[in-house]
């Protein structure tokens, strides 16, 4: 499981090639090209069963992102609009205690 602020390693797909290559023509299991190039044995055994399934490893086949706006593109209509939604739940609050 990735611990929080991980960094990833991006390879490119050349380097992919090469590693396979060199696998499936029975040159080192996981673990001889694992220590070779210094990468983790789980992600070539992942580009192992990818390209077994016909996967093309030289795209990248992570969905975009997405999520919330980046605060540079929020306009001045925007933090008004926020800042009214805040108000009315910070209203929301202080009447449902006021109620218990």
């Amino acid at each position: 499981m990735a611990s929080k602020g991980q960094k990833f390693r991006r390879y490119t797909p050349e380097f992919k090639e090469i590693i396979l290559k060199e696998y499936f023509e029975g040159e080192g299991g996981y673990d001889t090209l694992a220590r070779k190039y210094a990468i983790p044995w789980q992600t070539i055994n992942g580009w192992i069963k990818k390209s077994q399934k016909g996967i093309n490893i030289k795209v990248d086949h992570r969905p975009g992102r997405s999520g919330r706006v980046k605060k540079h593109n929020l306009t001045l209509e925007d933090y008004k609009e926020r800042y009214e939604i805040l108000k009315k739940y910070q209203a929301f609050l202080e009447a449902r205690q006021g109620k218990k």
